[in-house]
């Protein structure tokens, strides 16, 4: 509940108050001298919302409002938008004679009807490597031996306007020795084994497809960090 969602500038002042000292009075946190009843009003809001508790010294952070206040600009008393943390995995396959490798053609907005790997989120306390294995398996039906390749850093921009839409980083895995009956189509994409050639004759193909192939090929760890202009979304 604490986590999307915007306060008033008040309640951003008293959270800053509280950043910076472990425990404040309330004439301590009312600094602007603001209305009494209206000052009141955004304490009592804060602690509805377990960001702020009264104890017999004074207001300080819970547990959720340090972890909430931690993300202020503090010369703004706004929230940063941080990047966005995800795991995609390749996995790979010999299959009569050829290299074959998972593909998703993804059936949700945003970037509906793109192709590109399995993967999602990274939960709250949940290991990268452990977010991989619970998006193969939710996603495709397959397990398998997982192996860290490397990280992706990716922002794509709006052609034409410049606007950021994402800003993602993501841990790559490379997929080895699946098991496992594959889930072709689902609520949201369709999966298919494909060669490479095939991969990268897709329409609406997804820009770090091929890095993301060259990256799992790699022998090396690498980070690799891209800008990408699309013009769907």
């Amino acid at each position: 509940m604490t986590s999307n969602f915007e306060i008033h500038p008040i309640q951003g002042k008293i959270l800053r108050e509280l950043l910076f000292h472990p425990r404040r009075k309330f004439s301590e946190l009312n600094a602007d001298n603001v209305p009494t009843d209206q000052f009141t009003f955004h304490v009592k809001r804060l602690v509805e919302l377990d960001l702020v508790q009264k104890t017999d010294d004074g207001y300080e952070l819970t547990t959720a409002g340090k972890e909430f206040a931690n993300r202020f600009d503090t010369e703004t008393v706004k929230i940063e938008r941080q990047a966005k943390l995800g795991a995609l995995v390749v996995c790979v396959r010999e299959q009569n004679g050829k290299r074959e490798y998972l593909l998703q053609q993804r059936l949700k907005q945003p970037y509906y009807g793109f192709y590109g790997f399995v993967g999602g989120k990274i939960r709250w306390g949940e290991t990268a490597v452990e977010a991989a294995g619970r998006e193969l398996e939710e996603e495709t039906g397959l397990q398998a031996t997982l192996a860290a390749a490397g990280i992706e850093h990716k922002m794509d921009y709006r052609k034409g306007t410049g606007e950021l839409l994402e800003d993602k980083f993501f841990y790559f895995f490379r997929g080895e020795r699946s098991t496992g009956t594959l889930i072709e189509t689902f609520e949201g994409g369709r999966n298919a084994w494909l060669t490479k050639d095939d991969v990268l004759k897709l329409p609406d193909l997804f820009p770090d497809v091929r890095e993301g192939l060259d990256l799992i090929e790699g022998a090396e760890f690498k980070l690799v960090e891209r800008q990408y202009e699309v013009e769907k979304y």
